[in-house]
């Protein structure tokens, strides 16, 4: 699925704060076309990965390099919004630089068309979250970072933005970097894994990472009973599994 030269290629990380190992020896490819998820335990250098993606973490040591010119959409963990400031959806997007000829389209393309006029302390998680995700396609990127995209979001909120997350790949082919606490609904919905404890434990397909190990052992009895199941592009499921290998770091 994922297409050409990597739009960005990190080579053996390491990032430390005050002596704290944030990150250690952490390699990691995207591409066009593939979605990437993170995963790990609280505190395992998740979001410390994405800043250093984005250009806003500088490591200590190892190797980046990005696609010239290359365009990233953002959408981050957390944005505060002042409840007492009177501002709509259509105010909020337009704050975005060059914006208003995208507006519509893209809250259209996430299916929050409804929103434009709204208050945006008066909408709920999911489409504060679609709000969020066009401000991020109102870039035209050829890479979207995720962190936690259905964070505050309901069980079936956050089946429908995986959904709509694979969509928009699968019509921009753009590549998508994105973090993940939900462990069930996220291996299916991505095309590769990274289990992150500061170091890379295991890699590789989702349904080879369920398995392995380390995977098991970062996250214990949260994993038990874990069904997962094959993602089509028309939401139907089944049980298929696929052959792979899973590469692993000591």
């Amino acid at each position: 699925m994922s297409t050409g030269r990597p739009l960005v290629e990190l080579s053996a990380i390491r990032v430390a704060f005050d002596r704290r190992l944030a990150l250690d020896a952490v390699s990691l490819t995207l591409r066009r076309g593939e979605i990437v998820t993170i995963i790990g335990p609280n505190g395992a250098g998740k979001t410390t990965l994405l800043r250093v993606v984005l250009g806003l973490q500088r490591p200590d040591a190892g190797r980046i390099e990005r696609q010239p010119g290359l365009r990233i959409g953002y959408l981050p963990q957390r944005l505060a919004i002042d409840e007492t400031l009177p501002l709509t959806v259509r105010r909020f997007l337009t704050l975005v630089r060059g914006a208003r000829p995208r507006l519509a389209t893209a809250l259209a393309e996430v299916g929050a068309g409804h929103t434009l006029d709204l208050p945006v302390q008066t909408l709920s998680g999911g489409e504060m979250q679609r709000v969020l995700l066009a401000r991020a396609l109102m870039r035209e990127p050829e890479l979207l970072v995720l962190d936690e995209p259905v964070q505050g979001v309901d069980i079936t909120g956050q089946a429908e933005l995986f959904a709509l997350i694979r969509r928009i790949r699968d019509r921009r082919q753009c590549g998508v970097l994105l973090v993940s606490h939900d462990l069930h609904l996220v291996m299916a919905a991505t095309d590769h894994v990274i289990c992150l404890n500061h170091h890379v434990c295991c890699s590789g397909l989702p349904e080879v990472v369920s398995r392995d190990p380390a995977y098991r052992a970062l996250f214990g009895s949260a994993v038990d009973g874990f069904a997962l199941y094959a993602h089509h592009h028309d939401h139907s499921h089944d049980g298929a599994v696929a052959a792979a290998e899973t590469h692993r770091h000591g």
